[in-house]
Formats: structure tokens, C-alpha cells, sequence
């Protein structure tokens, strides 16, 4: 008698558990029939005639794009390509980062151990002709198109250099290039090295196993792991990266989908378990690298200074389709040790565009209490609610009233500055030492320069800005006469949480005092 009861109730759910199948169905076969009867009226009727390979294709990005997700798009065969190009770190070419400046293709940086570093290429040397067509009228991507191509074969090209009459001819032979996702490592006081990470490509694990070889034998005393403006890039170099800090079997993160649960752990020992460490972020620190900060941090592994990274903890799935197309599609969402979310809340505007739902990268005092609380392995509470939050907030340093003016009259004429400085800091090259400074008369040849090429600004507004002016001129011929990591040396002065980061490292011997100095810094911020 007891069971007749459960018996009767399973009977009474068949029925609502079919007609949940049967609406699901039918729900289904709507949603064909309307998209059929839409696409014949669309093929048949439509003023302009549209084949039906191009119907299909837009319907497809139609529907990618209803999903009002950022990053899930449908990549075409040439799409496809970059993305790989961009996200592998390697493709067949000669070695040379372009950029448009004035409808002129230009060199911005000449690749270490490439082609175009054989050739005697430079920084500022402008594209005029690849084989033998000319570059007038081309878009960047026509130029890098033609320059890129399977490793082994041969491109040439000419090159307008500045002070050079006669354009510079080249002939080179592609190969695979590798961008460099830590372009340099360096250390300062003699004790406390510095990563700057650009990306996380195929070569980031081992070419910061190579840095962290460096430090020991150098005898490093604390590191510094700069992620500012890192996007990100592969999810195993990222794993690999966080592996080389914390204890093997140690959570890195988690990816929670529609169907399963995956945790990723780190599988070896580390290279660098205790050396005291900081780890510089900003709004620009995404993905990838805010997997590496997120763990670091839950796991009391390094200081997290700067300001909150963007909030980027969609974990993308990419499907080849037929004919080179791929869709690469948003599968998942990535969760620090402690179950943060990394992923920020974001809405679609009118215009297309996405914007946080509530943006506030320097976290005052009333975002950081509306913020989720968690607590690290050792009790110490980091916030939740998306992206990472420092555990010091510094802001970058900020310009003065005079400096933002002359910033605002020059904007509309940006380029043409860029040009002008390009060219004086390349004259300099070969003329100055590694502890030069920049002279009045530097700064007088740079308006001169300016304002021949058509920019208009009041000489006493550059005067009173000189500060800034200074400090353009002094990184760009540092950068083209000696390299960045002795550009960045002499930038240590204009960066404020390096600096932050440096006093912190000086004070403390291990990462617990790390953690004690930073938390009372924070308190007196406030």
C-alpha cells in the first residue's frame, strides 16, 4: 500500500516529461520551417540577386552574431589564417612588424635572428615596392599578404630609408618567424629580475624557463612578472607558466561549461617555488594572463600590484568546418582556484559594442564592498565578481593639466608627431651612448620638425610640457639605438608601479613579507 503512491506519481510525470520532448520538438521544427520559408522568399524575391552560397554564409554569421558574445565569430579560410598567425607566435615571412603611418607602409620592429635583420632592415624604413609592384594605394594587410608566404620561397622588396637617396633593394628568403612573447629579461639592483610577457604563444613556457635560469645563476632575490597589456594566447603555455611557481597537485584553475567540469593542475615541480615575487597587471591584462594572476594569487604566490585586469574568462573552442572555415565559439567560463570568476559582466550596445556592466578598473572603496569576498590558501580575502583585483591598487602615473592640454591639441595631428620623432630618433642612432640625455637643442630640432610637417601648437604650450616631450624623445632613440631592455631601464623613472613594485621587493626577504608590506601600503591608500 506504502508504494502505490510513488507509483501513481511516476505515472503522472510520463505524460509531462513527453510533452516536454514534444514541445522541445515542435519548438525545433518551427524554427526550421520559419528559416526555410524566410530563405526562399529571400533567394526569390529579393530586389538584388544573392547566390546561395552567400545566403548561407550571412545566415551563419547572423546567427554567430545573435549570440551577443564578443568573442564566438565565424573565421573564413583568410581569417582563419591570422588568427592562427596571431595566436601561434609563428608564420612564414621575413621578420618585420608593419604599420600605416600617412598611407605609407613602415617599418616598426625588425625581429631578432630573422630575414630581415640578415638584410640590414631598420625600424622607419618605409615599403615602396614588394617584387615588382608598387605599394602606393596598398592597405597594410595588401603588403603583409604579399610579404608572407611559405618558408623556403623568396619575396624581394624596396625600402625608402631617411637620409638614403637611393631606395634600399632586398631579396629575402622566408622563414618561420617567431615573435618573442618575453623579448627581453633583465635585472635591476643586480638581485631582482624582470619579465616583461607580451603574449602567451608556443615558445612563453620555455623562454621563461630560459629567464628563470638567468636569474638563478645571477642569484636574483625577487622577480617581477610584468602582464601589463597581455591579452593572452594559449591556455597550456599559461598552465606551464603558473606550473613553474606553485607546488605540483596544486590547483591552476577550472573551466565550468554546459555539460562537465574540467580542473587543470600543475603536473611537476616548480622551477621557482619561493623566490618572492610581484606581478604587475592592468586594464589590458586578459585571458591567458589573468589565469596565471588569479592562481598566483589564490595560492599567496605573488603580490598582485597595478590596476584590475579586463576580465576576459570565456574559454573559446575553435571547430574546423568544410571549405577552411572554422567557428570558433564560447564553450566555457574559466574560475581561479578559490572559484572566482575571471569573466567580467559585459552588455551589447545599440552600436555593436560591449561595455562592462559595471566598470570600475581602479576599484574604489564602494565597487570593492559591492565585489564578492574569497579567501587565498592563507586566509587573505581577494575579490571576486571578475578580472583580478590587485592586491595593491597603483595608479599609473598621470599627466599634468599642461601636459593633458598639449596631449589634446596634438591628437588630431598624432601621426605626423610619431613620423617626426621616428625620424629624429633614427638620426640619432650611431651618435649617442647609453647614458645619454636629451638636450634642449633635441627638443628645439623636434618642434622645428612638428611644425614644418604641418602641426600647429604654440611654442610656450610645448615649453611647458617639455617634461613629456623629454620623455618621448629619450624612449624612442633609447629603443633604436640600444634595444627596449635599455629603454625601459631609463623608463623606470616615468613608471610608477614598477617603481612600487621594486621598493616592495627591496623591503621584503620572503613573499609572506611581500604580502604584509603591500597589505599595509593598501591600508594607508585608502
Amino acid at each position: 500500500m506504502r508504494r502505490k503512491p510513488l507509483a501513481i506519481a511516476g505515472i503522472v510525470a510520463l505524460p509531462l516529461l513527453a510533452g516536454g520532448f514534444f514541445l522541445q520538438a515542435r519548438e525545433s521544427r518551427d524554427g526550421a520551417q520559419l528559416f526555410g520559408e524566410v530563405y526562399q522568399l529571400v533567394n526569390e524575391r529579393f530586389v538584388d540577386t544573392v547566390g546561395a552560397g552567400a545566403l548561407y554564409e550571412r545566415a551563419a554569421r547572423g546567427l554567430v552574431k545573435e549570440l551577443q558574445d564578443p568573442y564566438s565569430e565565424l573565421l573564413s579560410p583568410k581569417d582563419l589564417a591570422l588568427f592562427q598567425r596571431n595566436t601561434g607566435g609563428k608564420y612564414g615571412g621575413v621578420g618585420m612588424q608593419i604599420e600605416d603611418q600617412q598611407g605609407q607602409v613602415t617599418v616598426s620592429r625588425v625581429f631578432p635572428g630573422t630575414p630581415a635583420e640578415a638584410a640590414g632592415i631598420t625600424e622607419g624604413d618605409r615599403i615602396i615596392m614588394v617584387d615588382t609592384s608598387s605599394t602606393r594605394g596598398w592597405k597594410l594587410n595588401q603588403v603583409s599578404e604579399r610579404l608572407l608566404g611559405t618558408p623556403g620561397t623568396k619575396v624581394s622588396a624596396k625600402f625608402a630609408r631617411a637620409g638614403v637617396s637611393e631606395p634600399i633593394a632586398a631579396t629575402f628568403t622566408r622563414a618561420i618567424i617567431k615573435i618573442p612573447s618575453i623579448p627581453y629579461a633583465i635585472t635591476f639592483d643586480g638581485k631582482i629580475g624582470y619579465i616583461p610577457m607580451q603574449q602567451f604563444n608556443e615558445s612563453t613556457a620555455s623562454d621563461m624557463a630560459k629567464a628563470l635560469q638567468k636569474f638563478s645563476i645571477e642569484g636574483a632575490k625577487g622577480l617581477i612578472l610584468d602582464l601589463r597589456g597581455n591579452p593572452g594566447g594559449y591556455l597550456d603555455q599559461a598552465l606551464a607558466v603558473s606550473n613553474m611557481f606553485i607546488a605540483q597537485g596544486q590547483e591552476i584553475a577550472s573551466v565550468r561549461g554546459r555539460e562537465a567540469e574540467q580542473r587543470y593542475k600543475a603536473e611537476r615541480r616548480p622551477l621557482a617555488p619561493t623566490i618572492p615575487m610581484v606581478i604587475l597587471t592592468d586594464g589590458y591584462t586578459a585571458s591567458a594572463s589573468e589565469i596565471v594572476a588569479g592562481a598566483l594569487q589564490d595560492h599567496d604566490r605573488a603580490v598582485i600590484l597595478g590596476t584590475t585586469s579586463f576580465g576576459k574568462g570565456l574559454v573559446q573552442t575553435v571547430y574546423n568546418l568544410d571549405g577552411g572555415w572554422a567557428l570558433k565559439m564560447t564553450t566555457g567560463k574559466w574560475f581561479t582556484p578559490s572559484g572566482r570568476t575571471i569573466q567580467k559582466e559585459r552588455k551589447l550596445l545599440a552600436d555593436g559594442r560591449f561595455v562592462e556592466t559595471h566598470p570600475d578598473s581602479l576599484e574604489s572603496d564602494s565597487a570593492r564592498k559591492a565585489r564578492p569576498a574569497f579567501k587565498s590558501d592563507a586566509g587573505r580575502v581577494v575579490f571576486g565578481g571578475g578580472a583580478v583585483t590587485p592586491d595593491l591598487i597603483i595608479r599609473p602615473d598621470t599627466f599634468t593639466t599642461v601636459e593633458q592640454s598639449f596631449i589634446r591639441t596634438i591628437a588630431p595631428k598624432s601621426q605626423e608627431i610619431y613620423i617626426q620623432l621616428y625620424e629624429f630618433a633614427l638620426g640619432q642612432r650611431g651618435k649617442v651612448t647609453a647614458d645619454f640625455q636629451v638636450t634642449p637643442a633635441w627638443r628645439d630640432s623636434l618642434f622645428r620638425r612638428i611644425t614644418a610637417a604641418g602641426v600647429k601648437v604654440e611654442r610656450p604650450m610645448y615649453d611647458h610640457a617639455s617634461k613629456y616631450v623629454d620623455r618621448l624623445i629619450e624612449n624612442r632613440v633609447a629603443r633604436f639605438a640600444f634595444g627596449d631592455s635599455t629603454a625601459k631601464r631609463r623608463d623606470i623613472d616615468d613608471d610608477v608601479q614598477l617603481r612600487r613594485a621594486l621598493e616592495i621587493l627591496r623591503k621584503g626577504q620572503s613573499q609572506k613579507e611581500l604580502f604584509a608590506i603591500a597589505a599595509r601600503a593598501a591600508t594607508s591608500n585608502q
